[in-house]
């Protein structure tokens, strides 16, 4: 098995490189579509975001534009989601960010001078040089700037990658066949059960959380944890006349959850 993320910028062929990649090592490979795919079939859809475009490509970085904060929960339960499943190649949206601490994860990163990216994006969508730089430009400042705001992270830190591939001197075939190398190799394919344990840990957290916001309840009142896979410990308060077993039995509903478990102590009303 391989998982693996790969960070690239618009122009860099990273698509391509990526596709080739997971079609030798058979693995699936989730760009923005496949993404999209997985946020619907995980069930996160809701009504604050009914009103966004749900087509692809760009789902996700329209939520991203109209809801940060949904964006940023809705890629951490897919990426996790993937994560524990332990094979896949995951393009962009901070993967390897969410993904850093996680041993079992090979994070690469294509680079490709802007003046051949510029060169590569122009004769592509068969716009002008000065077009073409203008949106990579654009677009390279808000993925900076993105993942300063989430992370608090650089994006161009060569320390949160395991592999720097030039695509201008390998060429999209040569950088295929290098990733899958070593995406082959004992070390890459070393990974500790308490690793993928953790990892799904981390998965049903979030959606158990996305769950909660579902349902009337306040969930910035309520604390989740899963102290061992399959249980999950609620903490918190909760209104006195909402009641609780309506929260258990959204959690329980939750793919996963085998057990629950409940400290939740309702909140003193006070005459006014």
């Amino acid at each position: 098995m391989a998982l693996m993320t790969i960070t690239m910028g618009i122009g860099c062929d990273g698509e391509e490189i990526a596709r080739r990649a997971g079609i030798t090592l058979g693995i699936p490979l989730y760009n923005d579509e496949k993404l999209r795919e997985e946020f619907i079939a995980m069930g996160l859809s809701s009504g604050e975001l009914a009103s966004l475009d749900e087509k692809v490509p760009g789902f996700l970085s329209r939520i991203l534009e109209f809801r940060p904060q949904s964006y940023l929960e809705i890629l951490e339960a897919i990426i996790y989601e993937i994560s524990r499943r332990g094979e896949g190649i995951i393009i962009g949206h901070g993967a390897q960010f969410l993904l850093r601490d996680f041993g079992c994860a090979l994070h690469v990163r294509i680079y490709s001078s802007e003046t051949r990216r510029i060169k590569t994006l122009s004769a592509l969508k068969s716009i002008s040089v000065e077009t073409a730089a203008k949106i990579i430009r654009t677009d390279d400042g808000n993925k900076r700037g993105f993942m300063r705001y989430a992370f608090d992270m650089d994006w161009d830190d060569p320390a949160l990658y395991d592999l720097i591939v030039n695509k201008d001197k390998l060429g999209i075939e040569a950088g295929a066949d290098l990733i899958v190398a070593v995406a082959q190799s004992e070390i890459a394919n070393t990974c500790s059960l308490l690793a993928v344990e953790t990892m799904g840990r981390y998965s049903l957290k979030k959606l158990v959380e996305t769950a909660i916001k579902k349902t009337s309840f306040s969930a910035k009142n309520i604390h989740v944890d899963i102290p061992q896979t399959g249980v999950v410990h609620l903490t918190g308060i909760i209104n006195p006349l909402e009641s609780k077993d309506t929260l258990i039995d959204a959690v329980r509903a939750v793919p996963g959850v085998v057990e629950v478990r409940g400290e939740l102590v309702p909140e003193k009303l006070h005459d006014i």
